[in-house]
């Protein structure tokens, strides 16, 4: 829990708090609506009035124009924290060579998540339990970067036209992928296999 400043009361203090954890935990901001459940207020109304004090008393910033327009000052001054795009859902999401606009941006630590600065790094929304025993659950966000894998790395590959998140192994020279979960079989490329990221972090959506 973060102290609370004089200038905000006990209600805003939390309010602010559950802005900070959205954040942390799922790299987003919250809808009007997840704070008037959060908090059983009784209309999004409700909401608007505590964020028009928050944001008088420079504890938040809003952007006009967006559906979750809440901005932490204190997120935007840090050169450390970079926006990273998240393209849709993987395996059904990132078909390879094509441009995409990204669903949203999520805002990590590059030095946190020990990212180059320059790194060329995207984000995908897991669907599905294959990689369940690496940690990865369904509905997790990963984010990846755009390099060349090596033997164990986990990847988000295109597989003869499908994209999947699994980990890239190499056995007697040939490479293939492996679900981290044994009811799912290894994956062997009949004509193609394109590596699009390797893993390098995950952020969870909800609790495990």
């Amino acid at each position: 829990m973060n102290a609370m400043p004089p200038e905000l009361t006990e209600r805003q203090q939390q309010i602010l708090d559950f802005i900070r954890e959205s954040v942390a935990f799922r790299g987003s901001t919250p809808s009007l609506r997840e704070i008037m459940a959060r908090f059983g207020f009784a209309s999004p109304a409700t909401v608007t009035s505590h964020l028009d004090l928050l944001e008088k008393k420079g504890a938040i910033r809003r952007e006009p124009g967006r559906a979750r327009n809440i901005l932490l000052p204190e997120r935007e001054s840090s050169s450390h924290l970079r926006a990273i795009p998240v393209f849709g859902l993987i395996p059904a999401g990132l078909p390879a060579d094509q441009i995409q606009e990204p669903d949203r941006r999520i805002v990590v630590d590059t030095d946190f998540l020990q990212l180059a600065r320059t790194a060329k790094t995207f984000a995908l929304e897991v669907r599905g339990d294959s990689m369940r025993d690496a940690g990865i659950l369904d509905r997790d966000v990963v984010i990846l970067e755009a390099i060349p894998p090596r033997h164990r790395d986990i990847v988000a590959a295109l597989i003869d036209g499908e994209t999947t998140l699994k980990r890239y192994l190499i056995e007697n020279g040939q490479p293939f992928l492996r679900a981290e979960n044994p009811d799912y079989p290894d994956l062997l490329p009949a004509r193609e296999l394109v590596i699009q990221g390797v893993f390098r972090a995950l952020i969870r959506t909800r609790p495990s």
